[in-house]
């Protein structure tokens, strides 16, 4: 069985973001790269099946710069088998991304019959590429996964609905899965698995390699800039009892057009 985790580097969530100059992207120089969460639970699907199936070979794929490998690394020093980093600007859209996916699954030269992803990425949260590389490899696909059964070649899957409410499905091998949280626990990476992990095999590709060009890009990214600063709080003294019907107006007001919360 031949086990894809498709995995994203993000920003980790303590890290000051700071636009470039020219408003393109963020200032990654700095940046503290993380696996993103959602993929934590990917990855630690893709083991609980090789823990039961030991024939499996599970390869983890990263679309991004390769300033940082932090998140394969961390993926292999967890058990996977190997990895693939396909170098890119870290600021593609869903589909060129989902594609350069696709790309470096084919070249791998093996079959796949599970790939996992996380729900969404934490950075852009577009929810876009699980769906996207779904449909490319004509694959059923079912996301927000929160429950895991297999049995041969048929997986039961059971997905978060608005509400708290739970939807299962019944799907056949080859299919794509994006993981959500409560799907397990994801495990930490022991000493001997972060040795082991630098000297597993990690391949490398250029986006060329696995057939992506910028004419494949469906969005570019303009005028990244901060929120505005939150104007300073205002204080009403209601301590006159004669003044307080007059302040209690006076706020209801500030609320009613300035908030607008009423």
């Amino acid at each position: 069985m031949n086990i894809f985790v498709c995995v994203k580097q993000v920003p980790d969530t303590e890290t000051k973001i700071i636009p470039t100059s020219d408003g393109s992207f963020i200032e990654t120089a700095s940046i503290k790269w993380i696996m993103n969460p959602y993929d934590e639970y990917a990855v630690e699907q893709a083991l609980l099946i090789k823990t039961s199936n030991p024939a499996a070979n599970v390869t983890v794929v990263r679309l991004g710069s390769v300033k940082d490998t932090e998140a394969l690394r961390t993926a292999m020093a967890m058990g996977a088998d190997d990895a693939a980093l396909i170098e890119a600007p870290d600021n593609l859209d869903s589909y060129s991304i989902a594609k350069a996916l696709k790309g470096a699954i084919d070249k791998s030269g093996k079959k796949p019959d599970l790939i996992f992803t996380g729900k969404q990425a934490i950075d852009d949260d577009a929810l876009q590429v699980p769906q996207i590389l779904a449909e490319m490899f004509n694959f059923p696909s079912v996301s927000v996964i929160v429950g895991f059964e297999q049995s041969g070649t048929t997986i039961k899957v059971k997905r978060e609905v608005e509400g708290g409410a739970l939807e299962v499905y019944e799907v056949s091998t080859p299919v794509v899965l994006a993981a959500n949280k409560g799907l397990n626990t994801p495990r930490y990476a022991s000493l001997p698995g972060i040795m082991k992990a630098k000297k597993k095999p990690m391949l490398q590709y250029s986006l060329g390699d696995v057939g992506v060009s910028d004419a494949d890009r469906r969005v570019k990214y303009s005028g990244f800039k901060l929120p505005p600063e939150k104007p300073p709080g205002k204080k009403f003294d209601a301590t006159d009892a004669a003044k307080q019907k007059e302040v209690v107006a006076q706020v209801v007001g500030l609320l009613r057009t300035e908030a607008k919360v009423i």
